[in-house]
C-alpha cells in the first residue's frame, strides 16, 4: 500500500524535471541484452542481474506496469516485455515517471536508441540537450585537426555545439578519463599544444590530463551549467579518483563562474554535500543511486545527501540509460524516499508542512528550472 501523508500526496502529483538522463533502447531486448543493462557490472556467468537490489526493485515496482503481479519471476518479466515490444514498454515506463522536462546527455546513447525528442514524446515531456565535451574533442580529432589548431578548434566546436537549439548544459566525464586529482590551474597555450600533439599521434579516447584540464576550463568559458560525473559508475572508473572533494582547489579557482552540477556522487554524497554547502555555485544529485537502491533504501541515501546540503542545491535525476524501467524506478524511488524523509520531519515537528512542500518542489523541479533556465510552465503539462 502506498505511504500516505500530505508530502507523499504532493510528490506523487508533482511533475519532475529529470536534469540528467540518457536515451532508451528502441530494439527488442532479449535476456542476453536486457540483463546486462540492469547493473553497472553487466552480467556474469551463473549470476543473474535480477538477483541484485536493482533487479529485485524492477520485479517489484516495474512488473505491475507490464500487467504482471508484483515480484513476477524474471522469466515471466522478460517474456511479457518481449510480447509488448519496445515502443509500448518505453511508453508505459516513461509516462509513469511523470516528468515535465528531460535534460538528455547525447554523448552516450544506446544503439538503436531514442533521440531526445523521441524520449520526451514517449514521456509527454519536453526535451533539452546536454553536450558531452569529451565527444566534441574526439570528433574534432577524428576530423584531422593539427596540434597547433587544437585549442582554438575545440573552443569553436564546443561553441557550435552549445548553440544548437535546446542545449542547456555541458557535461564532462573527467572522472572516468583521468580522475579529479588534476592540477587545478588553467593550462598554458603551449602546454595544450604539446599535449594535443601527443594525443593526436597516439589516438584513442581523450585521457591526457592537460587536455582534460583544458576541457574543464573551456567549459567555464562557455558559460553554461557544467555537469560532472562523480562517484560510482561502471568498471571503466577508478572510484577513488571520482571523489568530488578532489575538485576543491579547482572549485576555488572557478568560484563565481558557472553552476557546477555534481552527478550521482554515491558513496561520496556527503563530500558533495560539503562542497554544496561551502561553494555558492555547486549543486548535486544522487542520480542512478536511487534506482540501484530502489525505494527500499532511497530515503536513507537522500537523508545522508541532505544532512547539510542547502535545500536549493539538490536536484532530481534518474541517469536512466538503455532501459525505460530506470526512468520509472528512479522517479518512484525519489518520490517515495524524499516524501518519507520530509513527512517524518513534519511529524516530528522538525519542519513545517509548508517548508516540506517547498523543499519537495525545489528538489523535484524548481531547482533545475532555475539553473537551466527552463520555463516556469512547461507546455507539455498545459
Amino acid at each position: 500500500m502506498p505511504a500516505a501523508g500530505p508530502v507523499h500526496e504532493f510528490l506523487r502529483a508533482l511533475p519532475l524535471v529529470d536534469h540528467h538522463c540518457h536515451g532508451v533502447s528502441t530494439a527488442d531486448l532479449p535476456p542476453g541484452r536486457f540483463e546486462p543493462l540492469l547493473t553497472e557490472g553487466g552480467a556474469w556467468p551463473g549470476v543473474s542481474p535480477f538477483d541484485t537490489p536493482v533487479g529485485v526493485a524492477v520485479r517489484r515496482h516495474c512488473a505491475p506496469l507490464l500487467d504482471l503481479p508484483r515480484h513476477a519471476p524474471a522469466a515471466d518479466y522478460l517474456a511479457r516485455r518481449s510480447d509488448l515490444g519496445p515502443h509500448e514498454v518505453n511508453r508505459r515506463f516513461l509516462t509513469a515517471a511523470h516528468v515535465e522536462a528531460l535534460c538528455v546527455d547525447t554523448g552516450y546513447t544506446p544503439h538503436p536508441g531514442t533521440s531526445p525528442a523521441e524520449l520526451a514524446g514517449a514521456a509527454g515531456a519536453t526535451a533539452h540537450e546536454v553536450v558531452r565535451l569529451e565527444r566534441v574533442a574526439e570528433e574534432l580529432a577524428a576530423r584531422g585537426v593539427t596540434a597547433g589548431a587544437y585549442a582554438a578548434g575545440f573552443r569553436a566546436a564546443a561553441e557550435d555545439a552549445v548553440h544548437r537549439p535546446g542545449v542547456v548544459a555541458v557535461k564532462s566525464v573527467a572522472a572516468y578519463r583521468t580522475g579529479f586529482a588534476l592540477d587545478p590551474e588553467r593550462p598554458a597555450a603551449a602546454e595544450v599544444t604539446r599535449a594535443a600533439g601527443r594525443w593526436l599521434a597516439r589516438g584513442g579516447r581523450l585521457t591526457d590530463p592537460v587536455l582534460v584540464r583544458h576541457l574543464l576550463w573551456t567549459a567555464v568559458d562557455l558559460g553554461l551549467p557544467l555537469q560532472l560525473h562523480t562517484g560510482f559508475g561502471d568498471a571503466d572508473l577508478r572510484l577513488h579518483h571520482a571523489d568530488p572533494a578532489l575538485l576543491t582547489d579547482w572549485l576555488r579557482l572557478t568560484a563565481g563562474t558557472v553552476p557546477v552540477l555534481l552527478l550521482h556522487c554515491w558513496p561520496y554524497h556527503r563530500q558533495a554535500a560539503y562542497l554544496a554547502a561551502v561553494f555558492e555555485r555547486v549543486h548535486l544529485d544522487v542520480g542512478l543511486t536511487l534506482h540501484h537502491t530502489g525505494p527500499a533504501r532511497a530515503r536513507a541515501v537522500l537523508e545522508e545527501a541532505l544532512e547539510i546540503t542547502p535545500f536549493r542545491k539538490l536536484l532530481y535525476s534518474s541517469d536512466a540509460y538503455g532501459v525505460a524501467e530506470f526512468h520509472h524506478l528512479g522517479a518512484l524511488s525519489f518520490r517515495q524516499g524524499l516524501a518519507g524523509m520530509l513527512q517524518a520531519r513534519v511529524d516530528a515537528d522538525e519542519l513545517s508542512l509548508s517548508d516540506a512542500l517547498r523543499i519537495a518542489a525545489w528538489t523535484g523541479r524548481d531547482n533545475a528550472r532555475r539553473l537551466y533556465g527552463l520555463p516556469e510552465n512547461d507546455p507539455a503539462r498545459d
